[in-house]
This record gives structure tokens, sequence and C-alpha cells, in this order.
């Protein structure tokens, strides 16, 4: 199957501070340059990147312009994807674990829809005004990462009737969900972690110093 991997990159890092996360360096270089590095074998890759910003030089790849959510940025590059299996993979996920995405694909291959998953490591609670309330078993929840993968006609499925309904989903697993479909979780990885807050940039620079996957 031929593969497209669509990167969302048009995010205002708003919790951040620091302007578009796709352009925060880690380890000498940009969250946007290490997922390109990181998805470098894939046979195509799409950028969604914020209106305005410059196209960074990089052959192999096609930029589009960004939406005002991500779930419009995913379609603006689904709508241009060719492959027949698309990966989703938000660029504010720096380290990208290769054997992972190789779990993930074979996953897609045998159901048509999966995402990365990690099991929740902490004691989990329901907040009750402000005080520790109720205790939920930790052990049928998960902590979803990216990147995401699905049979492309089946995504581009997901959010035409997300566009129909008036939906805006923070996953496109939650739009596939919605049709009706299953998604698989996969067993994803702890480095995979997200950037988000400022203390993340710390986390990551400290890993980006052994960084060799």
């Amino acid at each position: 199957m031929s593969l497209s991997v669509l990167l969302p990159a048009a995010g205002l890092g708003e919790r951040l501070g620091r302007g578009p996360k796709a352009f925060l360096e880690v380890g000498g270089k940009t969250l946007l340059e290490h997922a390109l590095s990181a998805f470098a074998w894939a046979g195509e890759v799409l950028v969604a990147l914020p209106p305005g910003y410059p196209q960074p030089p990089r052959s192999g790849v096609r930029f589009v312009a960004g939406g005002p959510t991500r779930q419009q940025s995913v379609w603006n590059m689904l709508r241009e994807a060719t492959g027949d299996v698309v990966l989703v993979h938000d660029v504010a996920r720096p380290f990208v674990v290769r054997e992972a995405v190789e779990r993930l694909l074979k996953a897609v291959s045998e159901t048509g829809a999966a995402t990365l998953a990690i099991p929740v490591p902490d004691t989990l609670v329901e907040e009750q005004s402000g005080s520790y309330g109720a205790v939920i078993p930790r052990e049928r929840y998960r902590l979803v990462q990216t990147p995401q993968g699905f049979r492309r006609e089946l995504l581009l499925e997901a959010h035409r009737e997300a566009i129909r309904l008036g939906q805006d989903y923070s996953d496109d697993a939650q739009a596939v969900l919605a049709l009706g479909y299953p998604v698989a979780l996969v067993e994803g990885d702890r480095r995979m972690f997200k950037l988000t807050y400022p203390e993340d940039l710390d986390l990551a620079e400290g890993l980006a110093r052994t960084w060799n996957c």
C-alpha cells in the first residue's frame, strides 16, 4: 500500500507562548525538521503551515495552507494526499520511534484504522471542587498518541461527515469512530510525548542529547 504522511503544523503554540510550535527548536532543530527527518522514508509527506509563514526548503515535501483548527488543517492535506494509507502526526511530538510506527502500519493494514496509545501511569482521580475525588480505575484508560493511521478513503469519509454535522474533533480517530468504525489501539512509546507546556521543552532538550531512533 502506498503511504502519505500528514503533518498538521499550523498551531500557534499558545500554551507554550513562544510562537508556532513548528518553528520551535529542540536540540538545534525545529520541531518541523524533527518530524520531516523522522518520516523521510515515507513516499509522500504533506505539511500544513500557518498562513503567511515561509515554507522551509525541503525537497519531496508538499506544503498546504493550515486552517484555523487542527481538523481543518488535516482536511486541507487529506484532499491533496494520494496514498492508500495516511498517517497523521503532530509536529509537537518531535521524537518518533520507528518501531512504534511499524506496529501502527501493521494494524492499519489489518483493520483500516489505528492509533498509538500508552497506559495511564499515575493514579487517576475525579476532581471535586478542587479536592481529591473518586479514584478512577486506570487499567481501562489510555493516553492517545500520534501518529494515527487510516485508509485514506475512510478518513476522507469521516472528515466529510464531520463537516456535514459541524463537528470539530481534537484528533482523527474520534472522527472515524463517529462513523461507527472501530479504531484499534496499538502500543505506543512514552518517548513520543507531546510538547505542550514550557517545562516540556526542558525534557525534550534532555532527550535530544541522546536521541538516536
